[in-house]
């Protein structure tokens, strides 16, 4: 009975999560401007990659892989936040953000 719900648990972890990357995929596609699409990349891809190493870890159980899955998770959710902070600061502020979306306008 335990087995089903945490079979259930993960299945649903892992499908939202690869909802999540392609509805990012598609936010990066459509949206209008650069910034607008690092917001969709950058927030889907922390918390897509998040359901999909939490459902792994309900899949793997108590083992080295679960550990080895949080520390991997761990270093995603510290370093795709700046990342996501560092490229669009320095978009704003190197002025390359009209150059990204196509303009010439300054």
């Amino acid at each position: 009975m335990l087995a089903n719900i945490v079979n259930l648990l993960s299945s649903a972890c892992l499908l939202l999560g690869a909802f999540l990357i392609i509805s990012g995929a598609v936010g990066v596609l459509r949206f209008p401007d650069f910034f607008t699409r690092m917001h969709a990349a950058g927030v889907t891809e922390t918390l897509a990659t998040t359901l999909i190493l939490l459902g792994l870890m309900l899949l793997a159980g108590w083992s080295i892989i679960s550990f080895k899955l949080l520390l991997i998770l761990l270093f995603i959710l510290i370093t795709s936040p700046v990342a996501s902070h560092a490229l669009t600061k320095a978009a704003l502020h190197g002025k390359l953000w009209p150059l990204v979306d196509g303009k010439n306008e300054q």
